[in-house]
């Protein structure tokens, strides 16, 4: 039997974060859940919340369960397009944070912490800022263009801000790469150099030497990058509407964020909001699951 004392400490030190989550977290989502099964004034179209789930209704969610696979199913595009999006620009934050997370762990030596500095200092400015200093370097006459044409002597027109994919996918991989980077470095930091000796002594190439020991003792950090970028990307409306502004691109976020904004449908944007919601809590309790196994197997 341990010191009662002891015992309530943790319990304890732990009431802040139980207040935080109750009061940042718990108590929003259940107004969320209260307005998505709520209805709607019909003079106003201001939402009714139902705050009893005994009396809660489903019409607004059967909206958006009819507009994702109904005869009308307007809101698949964006679903899929936001999938494909997300898959794109998170395996392009993983092609590129790698080597550089990797170089910061085994060659900066004394200076990775100056190198990590220089590389996230850019991102301490605002992102809608970065986002409209990227605006103007992709105008038609911005700068991007006039490297790609030699200043105007190749004839190249590109409208890179005229509902591109790909300039979206730009923005999303500008805009979270180096959240990725932080936890694959964490993560390449840990490998011990002996590990890496031990498998050069025994005759492992460099291919195999990154396949056997660098690659799988960093799954953690590449699984923790890659939901901690995909979690926001899936709700992010911010980056299609600053460099595209097209239905063409309009991502899950886009949809929510224009159902709030129009009268009588937040009720509807609360409905999408739990459906991505659910699709984001697999890979999460994937993890956490992964994670405990880990531990335990320690």
């Amino acid at each position: 039997m341990g010191d009662p004392s002891t015992r309530l400490l943790w319990p304890i030190l732990g009431l802040p974060t139980v207040f935080w989550i109750l009061l940042f977290f718990i108590v929003p989502f259940y107004v969320v859940l209260c307005v998505s099964f709520g209805t709607v004034d019909p003079v106003f179209r201001s939402p009714i919340p139902i705050w009893n789930p005994l009396d809660w209704q489903f019409a607004q969610v059967q909206v958006v369960w009819d507009r994702l696979v109904g005869p009308n199913n307007f809101y698949l595009p964006a679903v899929l397009r936001t999938l494909v999006y997300v898959v794109v620009a998170v395996s392009a934050c993983l092609l590129i944070a790698f080597p550089v997370a990797y170089f910061t762990a085994r060659y900066a030596g004394r200076y990775r912490g100056l190198v990590l500095a220089l590389l996230i200092a850019p991102f301490w400015i605002s992102y809608m800022m970065r986002m409209l200093a990227w605006i103007n370097l992709l105008q038609p006459d911005g700068l991007v263009n006039s490297i790609i044409t030699l200043g105007g002597l190749v004839p190249l027109n590109i409208n890179w801000l005229s509902g591109n994919p790909y300039t979206v996918v730009m923005g999303l991989i500008y805009g979270y790469v180096p959240y990725m980077l932080l936890p694959l470095f964490a993560s390449l930091d840990r490998i011990s150099p002996s590990l890496l000796e031990a498998a050069r002594d025994l005759g492992a190439s460099g291919f195999d030497l990154f396949r056997r020991v660098i690659l799988p003792m960093s799954g953690p950090g590449v699984v923790a990058g890659t939901l901690l970028i995909a979690l926001p990307m899936m709700g992010d409306y911010f980056t299609s509407d600053m460099l595209s502004k097209s239905p063409n691109t309009a991502m899950i976020g886009n949809l929510i964020n224009l159902s709030i904004a129009t009268p009588g449908q937040s009720g509807q944007a609360g409905a999408l909001l739990i459906l991505v919601l659910l699709v984001l809590l697999v890979p999460m309790i994937w993890y956490t699951r992964s994670n405990a196994k880990a531990e335990v197997r320690s």
